[in-house]
């Protein structure tokens, strides 16, 4: 395929979601391509995956910095460097500045545990369960100042069963994501999604909506 969106996936990690996108971009017919990984933390067992796999990995310590903005700045010019249309967050925990925001705004996105705009933030998995929902998941979604939102380009739904923990809970969540993410950016590297009015639409709907159930096996 050409013209394939060139992608750089960001952790603090294991590079669960990373590993998945890396799996589905090897496919020729993949909208997209990963060309880099980058890590805030130099020990993130994530880079050694991405290395393994013959990505280029860099790191971005946080640490080195004396905020949030001088980060941001050098982590931006590292993915300028490597010339990339798309950003995806996969796991990775830093909070993020309207500037950065701002400098990648529809061209960054991430991936949530939950069934956004429910369960923000973390303990997502503790959260649902005390609550009593029925359904869980997963979300991914534009990134926006505000943590855990922006707007949503797929979801997918988990059952929640009796005698789940946060543990098991947390295992049946990440086999839908590591679905999902890469079913989302296909859809953005594609074109196929938009954002129109903060708004997901994806084009080849019927709805038009950026809402997609993903089947998910208990």
């Amino acid at each position: 395929m050409t013209d394939r969106k060139r992608v750089a996936i960001v952790i603090s990690g294991r590079g669960s979601n990373m590993a998945a996108l890396i799996a589905a971009a090897k496919e020729p017919t993949y909208p997209a391509e990963i060309v880099l990984v980058v890590s805030n933390r130099p020990g993130a067992p994530g880079l050694e995956r991405a290395a393994e796999a013959g990505i280029a990995t860099d790191v971005v310590d946080h640490k080195a910095f004396p905020d949030r903005p001088s980060f941001e700045t050098a982590l931006t010019a590292r993915l300028e460097t490597a010339r990339v249309d798309l950003v995806c967050h996969a796991g990775f925990m830093r909070i993020v500045t309207e500037g950065y925001v701002e400098h990648w705004r529809d061209r960054l996105i991430n991936i949530h545990p939950s069934l956004l705009p429910a369960f923000p933030g973390l303990h997502t998995h503790e959260n649902a369960l005390a609550a009593g929902v029925k359904l869980h998941g997963c979300t991914v979604h534009f990134v926006r100042t505000e943590v855990d939102a922006g707007p949503i380009i797929a979801q997918a739904a988990v059952p929640v069963v009796e005698g789940d923990t946060p543990d098991t809970l947390a295992a049946r969540v990440l086999t839908a994501e590591h679905r999902l993410y890469p079913l989302a950016l296909a859809l953005v590297a594609s074109g196929q999604a938009r954002v129109v009015d903060e708004t997901v639409r994806i084009s080849g709907t019927s709805s038009g909506s950026g809402m997609l159930i993903a089947p998910a096996a208990i």
